[in-house]
């Protein structure tokens, strides 16, 4: 391969087994969906913002490497929280000897722990919150109605919050997805912080529910767009973790093939998933490439990976390889 950086190359030299093989497989051919002509979405799971994925994610943003994004409410939000806080953030890496009691005192200090990572709630959330809930306010009083990125994008373009930067902004992936209006679905948002801050509002009669649209007509959304972006091309699905994030997307192509009975839809035309659950016994969230078959959402001949690792550490190589890093 030519114009490799030394990532790539390290990558491709010495990643030959098991894993490792199937995240070099799986890297070449993103790339190649991407050289004819297909688009591809990224899914975000778990805690992957926290994890500062935007290091490499805003890049691919910028390179045009990814078209569209699902994620969590959660990563929508943590990225920007990310971005106004992070000198406030504290690293616990003895998290797992941690007591109960150590936990509570953590609480108590408005640090919310994520693994070895702990969220200072009253600099990032409440930072953020004064001003997401003017932008909210005002569309109320103007009878608009957007989509949960949408506020996002719009708090983040409005420039209120640049006065918090703690990070070099080239590094927040919601950033680089703003400025591009890049398309995105945030499923089950309703369970993310600031979906519950919303909810409180409209608890306390100072908002209404429908100021936000829905998961429902965020799936019409994306059948609307993924029937119009195939229509010369496909598009792959690259899936970073389980959930919901994954799930719901990718429901999009058997619901216009089997329930709106539009029998010309392609299935997805890439498909891998980084995960390192355990595919067993009814635990694993979603399913394996193979009977996704089975679902509707991929072809016999759709090209298939899964890689058994950790997300945090295989996500990254993934976009250094299709960066040319």
């Amino acid at each position: 391969m030519k114009n490799k950086g030394p990532i790539s190359n390290f990558i491709l030299e010495h990643y030959k087994h098991f894993n490792a093989a199937s995240l070099v497989d799986a890297a070449i051919a993103y790339e190649k969906q991407l050289e004819q002509g297909n688009k591809m979405m990224i899914t975000l799971a778990g805690a992957l913002s926290t994890a500062e994925l935007g290091k490499s994610l805003a890049e691919m943003i910028r390179n045009d490497k990814v078209q569209i994004i699902s994620c969590t409410g959660a990563n929508l939000e943590e990225d920007v929280m990310n971005l106004v806080a992070h000198s406030h953030y504290k690293r616990v890496p003895e998290y797992r000897d941690m007591s109960p009691k150590q936990e509570w005192e953590l609480f108590n200090k408005g640090l919310n722990r994520v693994t070895d990572t702990c969220i200072p709630e009253e600099e990032a959330f409440r930072r953020i919150q004064k001003h997401i809930f003017k932008i909210w306010k005002d569309t109320e009083d103007k009878a608009g109605r957007y989509f949960p990125h949408e506020f996002m994008y719009q708090l983040i373009l409005s420039g209120v919050l640049e006065q918090y930067y703690e990070i070099d902004p080239k590094d927040s992936w919601i950033l680089a997805a703003a400025e591009k209006n890049l398309p995105m679905v945030v499923p089950g948002w309703e369970d993310s912080t600031l979906g519950n801050i919303f909810a409180s509002y409209c608890i306390k009669g100072e908002l209404k529910p429908l100021t936000m649209k829905s998961g429902i007509e965020y799936m019409s959304w994306l059948a609307n767009w993924y029937t119009e972006n195939t229509k010369d091309n496909g598009i792959g699905f690259f899936q970073i973790g389980g959930g919901i994030a994954g799930d719901f997307p990718i429901c999009v192509v058997p619901m216009l093939y089997q329930d709106l009975e539009r029998t010309d839809t392609p299935f997805w035309s890439y498909f891998c998933q980084i995960s390192d659950s355990t595919t067993s016994y009814g635990s694993y969230s979603g399913a394996i490439p193979n009977e996704k078959i089975t679902w509707g959402k991929l072809d016999l001949k759709t090209p298939k990976f899964i890689i058994e690792s950790d997300a945090t550490i295989v996500a990254p190589l993934i976009f250094a390889f299709l960066l040319n890093w």
